[in-house]
């Protein structure tokens, strides 16, 4: 029933399609809230570094993926250490794999295609130092994506944040092809309801389809400025398969020259997992 889950009907009946084993429980990793999750700055510091300056104070804490450290208790951002000095950044587990599965080396030039609020683009300029272009479509938002690099220590010389839309390459694409690009596109936001609970009540089924839409033109589109033999890693905080699985699977038809590369897929919350839930496809360019 509706009143047992919390959730609108369609949703309901949208995960127990897409995931007749787990459905239950990814609705109910829903109501318990999210772990506070840090990526660590690699460039100020280490991991191992970071965990005992954690233990020092009695704030306990593990390792999780390449870069991650996962607090036992989430706390306010100020009371961890090392937040003024740009030891690390709250980061989601699964949002972390995004930095790490896009294969970037110093001088390279990328773009992080809707990068706002900007951890991912901060995940890169950890990974390496890079020709970066950081695109969103909101003005503002990109202001928090330039106090989170400034905090980082990440502001290179080769970073440039743009506000524009992924989709009109004529207004901020000066033409030159890039190495890597990042598209982390937007989605119905259905895999981190943990963290945004409303998100349920605001959506519609028909989001679903204005979404896939959206994100095929702006794939598309950032598709011609991606140089022959470069890649493009497609991102979604989505546990609809219309946002994930399928739109891997039109890409590969869709797009001259794409060919898959091994990547997660996509991540599920729940079932004793410590990340949110993601979609990943990383393609190359044949040519």
């Amino acid at each position: 029933s509706n009143v047992r889950w919390g959730f609108p009907k369609w949703w309901i009946g949208r995960v127990r399609q897409a995931y007749p084993a787990q459905w239950e429980a990814i609705l109910a990793s829903s109501f318990q809230p999210g772990p506070l999750t840090l990526r660590v700055n690699t460039r100020k510091t280490s991991r191992e570094a970071l965990l005992a300056v954690l233990q020092a104070q009695d704030i306990s804490a593990s390792a999780i993926g390449d870069h991650g450290v996962i607090l036992d208790q989430p706390l306010p951002v100020a009371k961890i250490p090392g937040f003024e000095e740009g030891w690390w950044l709250v980061q989601d587990a699964g949002a972390q794999l995004a930095a790490q599965l896009l294969p970037v080396t110093d001088g390279m030039r990328v773009l992080d295609a809707c990068a706002a609020p900007g951890g991912k683009t901060a995940g890169l300029l950890m990974q390496a130092r890079l020709q970066l272009t950081a695109l969103d479509i909101d003005q503002g938002r990109l202001e928090r994506v330039a106090s989170n690099l400034q905090r980082l220590d990440l502001n290179d010389e080769g970073v440039v944040l743009r506000a524009g839309n992924a989709i009109d390459l004529k207004s901020w694409w000066d033409t030159q092809p890039f190495d890597a690009i990042l598209a982390d596109v937007p989605c119905t936001a259905s895999g981190i309801v943990r963290r945004h609970p409303d998100i349920r009540w605001l959506r519609h089924e028909q989001d679903i389809a204005d979404t896939v839409a959206l994100q095929r033109r702006i794939v598309s589109a950032l598709w011609q400025t991606l140089k022959p033999g470069g890649t493009l890693l497609y991102v979604t905080c989505s546990v609809f398969p219309q946002e994930g699985i399928e739109q891997d699977q039109w890409m590969q038809q869709a797009l001259e020259g794409a060919v898959a590369l091994p990547s997660p897929g996509q991540l599920l919350p729940g079932q004793g997992q410590e990340h949110d839930g993601f979609f990943y496809s990383l393609l190359r360019k044949q040519g």
